[in-house]
């Protein structure tokens, strides 16, 4: 029985130890992970060329697979970090989405891999837009020095749209007049009124737009807002369609 507790309790030590040797080595590849994202959302391809082996291999669900970091900066120099680009790239992890793995043999560290989820976003014309969501691993090894050896960048897609704007209580009253056909030069939508919402009808879909105001309504997946003006009698005169800030089309209600 003494045995078995003692070795019980060597246990327990190696498990502390190694979750604190785990715990220097993530705070180690974080550290260097932001660092190298700092350089990357600045186009320093110099300074992100210093973070990968000589032999990195790339594998992007979009773009393909890349073999070298001189081809690997190549693509980022004539890509968004081209001088003669009309647009930039900012990249921002996910919160709470990113976690590092250490690598061992026989108790020795030899690399690590961190994972996690991050957002891009376009720069262009002195806006930012954020445009993607995607995943990624990145495998680092120690040998001759910290660097990233294999870099995988998978599911791409949209990224999903928060407007931050908040939904308002108006009357039964207050949709009503919103209600009916409103025709533009690309167009034709129709509005009933719904639970707190207007239920929009398009040629091709069923939209639920919730109000910021008696005035304005706005998706909740898309950065499209609705604006009515009305006359001195309360009753809507026009319709002015917004997208991610800009005019997108003006209609006029049909009676």
């Amino acid at each position: 029985m003494k045995k078995i507790c003692t070795c019980f309790g060597i246990l327990l030590i190696f498990t502390r130890v190694s979750a604190q040797s785990d715990a220097v080595i993530s705070d180690l590849i974080l550290k260097k992970d932001s660092l190298f994202w700092k350089a990357y959302n600045s186009c320093d391809l110099a300074a992100m060329k210093t973070f990968f082996s000589s032999d990195l291999e790339f594998y992007h669900d979009k773009g393909g697979l890349t073999f070298g970091v001189d081809k690997m900066v190549k693509s980022f120099g004539e890509g968004p970090c081209s001088p003669n680009g009309d647009y930039r790239l900012l990249r921002e992890a996910v919160p709470g989405s990113v976690k590092v793995y250490a690598l061992r043999q026989a108790d020795t560290v030899y690399g690590a891999i961190i994972h996690g989820s991050h957002y891009f976003s376009i720069v262009k014309n002195g806006q930012t837009r954020r445009d993607g969501l995607a995943q990624f691993t990145h495998v680092w090894m120690k040998k001759g020095g910290w660097k990233m050896t294999r870099v995988l960048s998978f599911d791409h897609g949209p990224a999903p749209f928060d407007n931050g704007r908040k939904v308002v209580e108006l009357t039964a009253k207050q949709l009503e007049s919103c209600t009916g056909t409103y025709k533009g030069p690309q167009t034709t939508l129709v509005f009933t009124a719904g639970n707190n919402m207007l239920i929009m009808q398009t040629p091709k879909n069923t939209i639920n737009l919730f109000p910021q105001s008696a005035d304005v309504f706005f998706m909740k997946e898309a950065d499209l807002t609705f604006t009515f003006t009305r006359d001195a009698d309360g009753r809507p005169v026009k319709l002015e369609v917004h997208e991610r800030g800009g005019l997108a089309e003006t209609l006029t209600p049909q009676r």
